[in-house]
């Protein structure tokens, strides 16, 4: 397991459709989405085993779902591990929309699944 030196940094890659999260300059892991209208649908997280066991990824989904509420747009959590972070964080139920199986078959459709 790595040791973090730096705070970590995140950032949103619009091109990727993700948010990062670097250590020293390294991407760490990283969380998907696709917008669609006003909702962020976020589909997919992940951390690097390297970098396991630090908090990273509630780092991230904390920092994306902030970018989220000050552009003024909703979240539809699709991604299992933001579901369960929005479960033990009420603060953005208000910005939340549920996953209804609509909205899964545009992510098919997005994805090409």
């Amino acid at each position: 397991m790595s040791e973090q030196t730096s705070t970590p940094v995140v950032r949103r890659v619009d091109a990727r459709h993700r948010y990062e999260i670097l250590v020293d300059e390294q991407r760490a892991g990283l969380t998907a989405y696709r917008d669609r209208e006003d909702r962020r649908v976020f589909f997919h997280t992940e951390v690097d085993d390297a970098y396991a066991g630090q908090g990273l990824a509630s780092i991230l989904v904390t920092q994306a779902l902030d970018d989220v509420r000050a552009a003024g747009m909703r979240i539809v959590p699709v991604c299992p591990y933001v579901a369960k972070f929005l479960k033990k964080h009420e603060e953005y139920a208000d910005i939340t929309d549920p996953v209804t199986p609509e909205v899964l078959s545009w992510l098919d459709a997005q994805l090409g699944r």
